[in-house]
This record gives C-alpha cells, structure tokens and sequence, in this order.
C-alpha cells in the first residue's frame, strides 16, 4: 500500500495534468473588504497569508489552472461571476450589459429571496422562481451565460432545471442527504443532473458540510453581530472577534476527509461526470483542517486516492466536468440566438399577466 507522502505526490502529479476550476472564489469581495480594492495594498502576486486565502504563489501549489487558453500560456484564469440575482436589479440589459462585461454565471439569489426567486435562506415568498424569474434563466441561457443554482431554494433548484435549456451549476454546494442544510443539494436534485448536463461542485464551509459546526456557526454568527460587524465579514477586526470566541467555545473542525464524504455520495447519486469542486475560499471564516487554503487541493485529491478514485475520475472532477459544462453553456447560447433576440420582457409585464391569471 502507497504512503501518505506517495499518495500526495500522485495527488501533485494528477493535478499538473487536470488543474482545479474551483467554482467559486471570493477573492473579489474579500479584496474590498480589506482594502477597498487598491490593490497595491494587497498584491496577490506577494504572499498574503495571514490575510487572504488565495495568492498567486498558493494557487499555483494548490494545483488550480483554469480554463483552456489561459493554461497553455502558462496563467491562471477565474471565471467572473455574479453572486446574486439581485445584482441585475430586475432587467434583463442589466443581466447582457454583464456578460458583455464578461460575467459568465450568475447565481439567481444570494442569501435573500429577491424580487423572482427564492433563497435557500428566506422565507418563501414564490414558492421557486416566479414567471419572470423563468425569463431570466430563458436570457442567461441565450446569452451564455451559466445559470447557477448555489444559495438558492429547493423549489427554486427544481424550478430552474424544469427551465433551462443548459446544463446549470451549483457553484458551491455539497450534498444535503451528508449535512441537513438548506445550503445543500437535496438528491431528487442531484438525480436530475445527468439529463440537464450540470455539475455540482462541492464546497469546503464547514457550517454547510459539518453537522456539529452548523449550531456553533449559528452561535459565533450571533456573536458577531452583537459586536456590530456582519456575520460573514472576515477583516482583521472580524477575525479577531471570531477567534476569541473559538477560544471560549471550541469549534468542530472540518477535513478532507469532511469534504471528500460529501463527494463519495455526490458520485453515487449525480455520477462521475456531474461533479466538481467550489471551494468559497476567502467567502468563509472559517475553512477545513488540511484544506486551509488555495493550497490545499491536493490533501483531498490525495484522500479521494486513498478511497480509490481513479486518475480519470479525478480528472473529471477537478478539469473536464467545468469545462464541458462551460462548452456546452455556449453552445446552447449558439442555437438559441439563432432562434430569438434579446428579450424585451419586464417585470411588471410579468406580474401584470400573473394578476389577470395568464
């Protein structure tokens, strides 16, 4: 039997091969929260530990190397995304003047319900996506541009792929048959994967992947709001009180071992091809022992290699499964633009059509 040091140095070597296109990295917004963009400040190019999750020297260790282009030139690539459909403020221009920007998904909401869909972390208020939020998926899939199922409710999840006409993604999700949190991807869902083309992507937040963090989460969220500061604020000033409160309240920790659990089921129901990895680096407080930082890829593929996922499966779940799904996004986008232009359609139409029962 191989070694631990044996399995790593595979795990290395696959990843030299099949980089990670990790879902979901916050790195833009964790950027505003510590300097407000100004850049020189926090050069991702220096070493940021202590700081940030993601530096260029960390994720060229970790293994992470999209997408195509930017690989055979020796760069590492990261896809643009909106985090929230509230972000198009209810048009769809809005929604093309982004993916003219370069935005290439959205997720339909964020921890709130907005004005056409449900949130995994509201109270119903359309019972999934609304006739309008149906038109929104319609223009994300004519554009191109991934429709993303992370953040968003059940019904919403089901709604969305009733819709689409292009495989979706869920950004940064794990599996809620493994932890009971509205975060995660019921299995009716994930069975519904092979037919759309999708991939879920599996996220490393130990509230969403642990059960026994999920009512310390609660606890230590609660803590920072009495300190004045948003639960999901991860400044200097942030971290200092999260980490007088751990001292006093000890916190379950996740690990590789946490996370490549919600991926052994993830394949079983969704299968090999529908899977991926979102890891919501510097979007959490909190990460994974082993799974600190961008660096950390290989400690679970090297787990993954200890459960006996082949080199080839591995390669879909870090490389070819994103990559495909980004493939076939455009090509949807390529024979729906030939059929219909720019939808033209509003809000309000919407619900004026809902209140004469149409």
């Amino acid at each position: 039997m191989s070694s631990a040091a044996d399995r790593l140095a595979e795990a290395r070597e696959l990843l030299a091969s099949a980089p990670v296109v990790d879902g979901h990295n916050d790195l833009p917004w964790a950027l505003r929260e510590h300097c407000g963009y100004d850049l020189d400040r926090l050069d991702i190019a220096g070493d940021q530990r202590g700081a940030l999750h993601t530096d260029l020297a960390r994720l060229r260790a970790g293994g992470v190397g999209a997408l195509e282009t930017a690989r055979k030139e020796g760069r590492i690539a990261s896809l643009k995304g909106a985090e929230g459909g509230h972000s198009i403020d209810n048009s769809l221009a809005t929604l093309r003047a982004l993916h003219t920007l370069g935005v290439r998904y959205m997720t339909l909401t964020h921890n709130e319900n907005n004005d056409w869909a449900d949130s995994a972390t509201d109270e119903p208020r359309h019972g999934g996506l609304s006739a309008f939020g149906r038109e929104v998926v319609r223009e994300m899939n004519r554009c191109g541009m991934l429709v993303d199922l992370s953040h968003v409710a059940a019904t919403t999840m089901r709604d969305a792929l009733d819709t689409t006409a292009a495989p979706v993604v869920f950004s940064h999700s794990s599996s809620r048959a493994v932890c009971d949190h509205p975060r995660n991807i019921p299995d009716d869902v994930l069975e519904r994967l092979p037919a759309n083309g999708g991939v879920a992507m599996a996220t490393f937040v130990p509230k969403f992947i642990l059960p026994a963090a999920v009512d310390w989460t609660a606890r230590a969220d609660d803590n920072m709001r009495a300190h004045g500061l948003h639960h999901l604020s991860t400044t200097p000033e942030a971290m200092a009180i999260h980490r007088a409160f751990e001292a006093e309240n000890p916190r379950p920790v996740a690990t590789a071992v946490t996370v490549a659990d919600h991926l052994d089921h993830m394949r079983e129901v969704a299968g090999i091809d529908h899977i991926g990895i979102g890891g919501d680096y510097d979007g959490t407080a909190f990460t994974p022992d082993g799974l600190d930082d961008v660096a950390g890829y290989p400690n679970l593929i090297a787990e993954l290699l200890t459960r006996g996922w082949s080199p080839t499966d591995l390669a879909k779940l870090t490389w070819s499964n994103a990559v495909r799904v980004l493939r076939d996004a455009e090509a949807v986008a390529r024979e729906q633009r030939a059929l219909r232009g720019p939808s033209v359609a509003t809000i309000e139409s919407f619900d004026a059509q809902a209140a004469q029962g149409k």
